[in-house]
């Protein structure tokens, strides 16, 4: 098998995949490695702008930084975007390519290996070690012909492979026996050993089911990973809904309904880390509490969420909260929605056709083929003008009176979003506006409240990253990794 290259399958999606491969990015690169992550094909609604212009799962763009890297497209090549339940936008090497159903992107597979095979190739030759997480299961028996993201790879570029299952979840021998009895001879002979994941208690009393794991399977246990609690990394798709850290002394109260293609929820981590703010996701059914500030996160169906916005009342909770003097903020798809209207005459995320927006900004946005793809630098329109950085992903072209107030000055002479004439709203297409410390600073000032504490996010997520790499470091039997891994 490839030596220099391990690719981590999981026996569930979650199962613990992203950070097993993020924390062996960070501990290959302290050792002085020159590393790079990989994943295939990736289906997720968060994504990263990337160096070369592109965009791919903003796991890889975490596994990235773990190496000390830009994100680059070759990370990612394949990466799906459900816009339905049933149908997904394909981006290849960092563009978008088409839009399939199921059935359709399984006739078109074998063209999405060759860009697969394309970013391998590169990525071999530039580095020593290529660390590659598989997606989902190996063992869904519905999704084995024409694999191109668990085992149809690893045989294709003969690569070993460690399993992950997750012991939190319960049934973890399980998970692991019969994932390995679902795969053919060659892909069981692949697997060179188990990790069990975000274990807690004593490991005295897990030590007999891992002996008999290893008698069982003839594989042998790489390591029990911890349960740590608190990590602050980017979720690659489910919102992470938990509160990190002392929120007893609060002063903001920050609410954000979770629609049904919420994309780039991330962009809202930092409210979750903030320890004066009390932020909580708003799923279907739920009342939306009263608040001091609402946050309109990404979609990646503008149209169709804001049907879904006011179906469950939304719409009227909005009005109601800004007659109160409350404040809103709209993020990318989320500013979109807060304009006059919505127009998609190309059928780009859904049928054909226009959706009146909340009507709280005076602008109007149309949907059109070329996505905007950029990494950006500016400051906020308010007072101090705080600097900010983050990026854009989207395919709306938003024009209007209401972009005479914008909210950013970007580098160039650029202005981008809009602010209400009663500064009760306010809107841009930069994701990542609450990571700079200053501009999350400027923002909560805005939404009423003077900070004590200053959050720097991207500090903490890298205080986690080593957190996590020194846990996994400690639990792995580097000697049984050793025939896989560069000395």
């Amino acid at each position: 098998m490839h030596r220099n290259s391990l690719m981590v399958q999981g026996t569930t999606s979650d199962a613990g995949k992203s950070t097993l491969v993020a924390a062996l990015c960070r501990i290959l690169k302290r050792r002085g490695v020159n590393v790079a992550p990989f994943k295939p094909q990736n289906m997720a609604l968060n994504s990263a702008v990337t160096v070369d212009g592109g965009e791919i799962g903003r796991a890889q763009a975490l596994q990235a930084l773990a190496c000390g890297l830009l994100p680059h497209t070759d990370f990612n090549p394949v990466l799906l975007k459900p816009t339905t339940d049933k149908k997904a936008q394909v981006i290849i090497h960092g563009q978008v390519a088409t839009d399939l159903d199921a059935k359709a992107y399984h006739a078109y597979k074998p063209r999405a290996m060759g860009a697969v095979l394309e970013s391998w190739g590169r990525l071999t030759a530039a580095y020593d070690c290529v660390l590659v997480e598989g997606a989902g299961s190996p063992a869904e028996i519905n999704l084995r012909d024409r694999d191109i993201a668990n085992m149809g790879f690893a045989e294709a570029v003969d690569c070993p492979v460690i399993l992950v299952a997750d012991i939190d979840r319960g049934g973890v021998f399980a998970h692991l026996v019969g994932t390995l009895e679902l795969l053919s001879p060659s892909e069981q002979q692949r697997v060179v050993g188990f990790v069990i994941n975000r274990f807690r208690g004593d490991i005295g009393l897990l030590e007999p089911g891992l002996d008999w794991l290893e008698e069982r399977t003839g594989k042998p246990v790489l390591g029990v990973l911890p349960y740590l609690h608190g990590l602050l990394l980017d979720a690659e798709d489910a919102i992470a809904t938990a509160a990190i850290g002392d929120k007893r002394n609060t002063k903001l109260k920050v609410i954000a309904p979770a629609y049904p293609r919420t994309s780039n929820h991330n962009d809202l981590d930092p409210l979750r880390l903030h320890p004066e703010v009390d932020f909580r996701w708003i799923g279907p059914g739920e009342t939306p509490p009263a608040a001091d500030l609402i946050v309109l996160p990404g979609s990646k169906a503008v149209r169709a969420d804001l049907d879904w916005l006011r179906s469950q009342g939304w719409d009227k909770a909005i009005a109601r909260h800004l007659r109160y003097g409350g404040k809103v903020i709209g993020l990318c798809g989320g500013y979109q929605m807060l304009g006059q209207a919505v127009h998609d005459p190309q059928g780009l995320e859904g049928p054909r056709g226009s959706t009146p927006g909340l009507g709280w900004l005076a602008v109007d946005t149309t949907l059109e083929a070329e996505k905007q793809l950029r990494n950006v630098a500016g400051h906020l329109a308010l007072p101090g003008r705080p600097a900010m950085t983050g990026y854009e992903i989207h395919l709306g072209v938003t024009a209007g009176p209401g972009c005479a107030r914008p909210a950013v000055n970007l580098a160039g002479d650029r202005p981008d979003g809009a602010i209400s004439a009663d500064e009760q709203v306010l809107g841009t297409y930069c994701h990542g506006v609450f990571d700079h410390p200053a501009a999350l600073d400027a923002l909560l000032r805005w939404a009423g409240v003077e900070p004590e504490q200053q959050v720097d996010f991207a500090a903490r997520r890298a205080a986690d990253l080593d957190r996590l790499a020194d846990a996994v470091e400690a639990a792995l039997d580097w000697e049984k990794l050793a025939p896989w891994l560069p000395a």
